[in-house]
């Protein structure tokens, strides 16, 4: 009889790990970033099913991908699309505009469910001014293309920022950006503030201690047990380096005349490997590094300054990308390897599947969960 109620509540619990409801009750509330610069990378309908059984429902891309998008339909994810750079001079022009929203955007609602686009990623990290005068007007025409095809109250507009546009990060409540970008970033604030949409940070503790592993103690930026830094100015204690850099992040908005705005963190991860100049790129750092922070995440908790206000995080990677250029770094932050491996564990527990026959929807979804009702019925009238 004990094996029988084992074997039953294990049934149960696997009835439930399909169920639309245990998304919401077992979701720890965080994003990934789902990047394709790779040529090996699983189907965008096993990865459906993947996030499915990570409970993962939010959802960042870098473009607006069809096959994705179609992939992801009746799925209940919430997904960013990306504009990129190259896109910024075309989103200017309200008719260019409104044709990649007509054609991009408007045939995946409501199906799949995209709430925000990201016009340009960290564009002020280029040289290019041209660029720089292009985020605000192509983040503007995109929104009111939005807003006259009635979308904008489903789709929000915004942009992702490294944290190269901070002057000034330490202690926090000294956050500044830089000056070179004051005329550019005021603009930028108040659009957000108009249309309340979220201001975006790409933030790495990790190049921190890449850049100095003498000086930054490594369990401060891997969310480790340690003695922390006290804000001078505020006396806030900060026991790691992420939620100092989104608070720096605020006092520079601030600073700026704005304390309506909520800073999200639009990327952050460490890799597991990188060459021999890359300290601290380690599989067990790695595994530290995101573990710690989806502990956090499920914890709902806040920084310092913004104690109410739990940290938004979009975790970078979930797939290591094998064609990304730059240093090993660069293509080892996934939380996968393309066939489903788990990279290290930090406790997720996912299932890619060898095949799909159609994308993972509602209704599948049902039909399983009835399959595996009928399985546990049939179980209790033969035992």
């Amino acid at each position: 009889m004990a094996a029988s109620s084992s074997l039953l509540f294990r049934l149960l619990l696997l009835l439930l790990t399909f169920s639309d409801s245990s998304v919401q009750i077992l979701g720890l509330g965080v994003g990934i970033n789902y990047g394709q610069i790779a040529n090996n990378l699983p189907s965008p309908s096993r990865v459906a099913y993947l996030l499915r059984s990570l409970n993962i429902s939010r959802v960042k891309l870098y473009d607006a991908d069809p096959n994705v998008l179609v992939a992801f339909s009746n799925t209940n994810v919430d997904f960013i699309l990306g504009l990129g750079n190259e896109y910024l001079e075309n989103m200017t022009d309200p008719i260019k505009a409104q044709n990649w929203v007509l054609q991009r955007v408007q045939p995946y609602l409501p199906q799949t469910r995209i709430t925000c686009i990201t016009v340009g990623n960290e564009v002020f990290q280029t040289n290019d001014t041209q660029l720089w005068s292009n985020l605000l007007p192509a983040m503007q025409t995109v929104y009111n293309t939005l807003a006259d095809l009635g979308l904008d109250k489903q789709v929000t507009v915004t942009t992702a920022h490294s944290l190269d546009i901070l002057d000034v990060s330490y202690p926090p409540s000294s956050g500044a950006f830089r000056q070179d970008l004051g005329e550019y970033l005021h603009g930028i604030l108040n659009f957000h503030s108009q249309i309340k949409s979220p201001f975006l940070i790409n933030a790495y503790p990790y190049f921190a201690y890449k850049d100095e592993p003498n000086g930054v103690p490594l369990d401060y930026v891997l969310f480790q047990p340690n003695q922390g830094t006290v804000d001078p100015a505020t006396n806030l204690k900060y026991d790691n380096m992420l939620y100092a850099q989104v608070d720096a992040v605020y006092s520079a908005i601030e600073a700026m005349g704005h304390t309506d705005l909520e800073v999200r963190v639009s990327e952050t991860g460490w890799p597991s490997r990188g060459d021999e100049n890359e300290a601290g790129a380690t599989p067990e750092n790695a595994g530290l590094y995101n573990g710690n922070l989806l502990k956090r995440i499920e914890e709902k908790q806040g920084t310092p300054a913004k104690p109410n206000v739990p940290i938004d995080i979009y975790v970078f990677a979930l797939f290591n990308e094998n064609l990304k250029p730059g240093p090993t770094s660069e293509r080892n932050y996934g939380l996968y390897y393309p066939d489903g491996t788990p990279v290290y564990n930090i406790g997720f527990q996912g299932y890619l599947p060898e095949f799909v026959y159609s994308s993972p929807s509602t209704k599948n979804a049902l039909s399983v969960s009835c399959s595996l009702l009928i399985l546990v019925i049939a179980y209790l009238i033969s035992a």
